[in-house]
């Protein structure tokens, strides 16, 4: 902190004085940023955790999930991809902000409140990022969802495994529309054959969850390539 003094994540003014909390956004935050992020405190759907204005008193499925079979069992998040949380996902995959994926990863353990979780015990599940493509990786230099995961199971002593590969290099997703996203993913991963998942529980970590194509097909070849018992995307 003498030499680089931290500043805020979202306004960068110096945090002087400001004490980090413990694996929490207050760290990498001050306090008008984090009011700012854009939780998920309405009603969602179901399946994809798609956030709706308004009460519901029924469980329902949105549109987008009306009329598909999943292989996981729900995907929960904490926060909608906007505003100041958008900006620090595109800084960590596009612009090389590396710094950014403890912040990351503490926004994400506020989907492991979900009630549906909070009788599981998360210390026997398994932590699996959803791959890149090796190329795609090197340009990068990093997976920022195995890099997420990581930090995740730092600060809650759930482990965490690369048991997906990519199969073949896909299309970016981003642009693309719900047609084009399911058949762009089909048969993209496998089971890395080093990796053992069977009657296992996993949290499938990605960074956006737009039509749940993506994690669809991790969590497809988690459960009938892998033997996996439950797929829980967060």
């Amino acid at each position: 902190d003498w030499l680089f003094p931290r500043v805020c994540f979202g306004c960068e003014m110096p945090r002087t004085g400001a004490e980090p909390a413990q694996f929490g956004p207050g760290t990498w935050l001050c306090r008008a940023c984090e009011d700012e992020l854009p939780r998920i405190d309405s009603a969602v759907c179901a399946v994809c955790g798609e956030p709706y204005d308004g009460a519901l008193s029924h469980a329902f499925r949105c549109w987008n999930c009306q009329d598909r079979e999943f292989d996981f069992e729900f995907a929960v998040s904490g926060y909608r991809a906007r505003g100041l949380l958008r900006d620090l996902i595109h800084a960590f995959k596009y612009e090389n902000r590396y710094e950014t994926r403890g912040l990351l990863a503490s926004l994400l353990r506020r989907a492991l409140q979900d009630p549906r979780l909070a009788g599981e015990d998360l210390a026997d599940w398994l932590l699996v990022p959803v791959p890149l493509h090796p190329l795609r990786e090197m340009a990068r230099g990093y997976n920022q969802c195995w890099e997420i995961a990581l930090e995740l199971s730092r600060a809650t002593g759930i482990p965490a495994a690369q048991a997906l590969r990519r199969t073949r290099r896909t299309h970016s997703q981003a642009g693309l529309g719900r047609a084009s996203r399911l058949r762009n993913l089909r048969g993209a991963f496998a089971l890395r054959p080093s990796q053992n998942v069977a009657g296992k529980c996993v949290l499938l970590i990605d960074d956006v969850l737009t039509t749940g194509s993506t994690c669809q097909e991790g969590a497809r070849a988690l459960r009938r390539e892998g033997g996996a018992e439950k797929v829980v995307v967060i």
